[in-house]
């Protein structure tokens, strides 16, 4: 019977080492994984960075790339687009602002008499 004692404590302390270690490897994929993505961050930063400096040289006048001519130029249109929606916007801000105001008008004059 001792043996058998013997051999469950083996098996238990086997299967604890195990799972310790299994953790252990978990948390060091995860903190690798971590890493990756950090880097990853960083890379996509410095491309973003690369493209607005190729962007200003394109602003400038300076001769770029035509590939990047291509998309500088479509960068040029949606920002030129953008313009156009945010008029738009404007616009209709401006007329319920002023219709807002009209409204506030008639109720001072009514409320008045």
């Amino acid at each position: 019977m001792a043996g058998f004692f013997d051999d469950l404590g083996k098996r238990l302390s086997e299967t604890a080492n195990d799972l310790g270690k299994k953790a252990e490897d978990t948390l060091e994929i995860q903190k690798r994984k971590s890493d990756i993505r950090f880097l990853g961050r960083a890379n996509d930063r410095d491309y973003m960075d690369i493209g607005k400096i190729i962007f200003e040289k394109y602003r400038n006048g300076e001769v770029v790339d035509t590939d990047m001519v291509a998309l500088c130029e479509a960068i040029d249109q949606r920002n030129e687009e953008v313009t156009k929606i945010q008029a738009e916007i404007d616009r209709i801000n401006g007329v319920a602002a002023a219709d807002t105001t009209e409204e506030e008008e008639v109720f001072e004059e009514t409320s008045e008499e």
